[in-house]
């Protein structure tokens, strides 16, 4: 078994992650901090706005299972891209819509597809989604790991 990785950033993580566990194929996520300037950043120092750091959820999946255009679509339809560092009532750039991609052809593929969404102009405002290489993904101190499963929830309450 080939795995690959897939980072994604869409506001809170404990809720992304929520969004990529149960799909078939996807092996494991964990959650974490990417591109920011600051090296092993803490959940408390990423939430001053400071560091440059956005919440992501690394989602290692099987591409024989899932493809990466599906969790594209998982990502796209799970959260608003129009919204600058903003999802909901959370603020900050830790909020900010961003795929990290791995490969030429990840790249490739999230282009793609967000360029399909704006030609269709699927929503009123720009999408301002960055899609940028992947970087050094920090990972979340473990309290945050699984935070809506270990409550027994499946989605952050607004």
């Amino acid at each position: 078994m080939s795995l690959e990785k897939a980072a994604f950033g869409a506001g809170c993580f404990w809720g992304v992650e929520e969004l990529f566990r149960p799909i078939d194929g996807v092996v494991s996520t964990q959650v974490g901090y990417m591109g920011g300037n600051t090296d092993q950043p803490t959940y408390e120092d990423v939430c001053t706005d400071q560091t440059g750091h956005a919440e992501v959820v690394e989602v290692t999946f099987d591409p024989a299972r899932v493809s990466y255009e599906r969790l594209l679509e998982v990502f796209w339809k799970n959260h608003n891209p129009t919204t600058l560092n903003r999802q909901g009532p959370d603020e900050g750039s830790q909020y900010r819509s961003v795929i990290f991609y791995e490969s030429p052809e990840q790249q490739r593929l999230a282009e793609a597809s967000k360029k399909m969404l704006e030609d269709a102009r699927t929503y009123s405002r720009p999408i301002v989604t960055q899609i940028v290489p992947v970087q050094t993904f920090y990972r979340a101190e473990d309290y945050h790991q699984q935070y809506l499963e270990k409550r027994g929830k499946t989605s952050c309450a607004l």
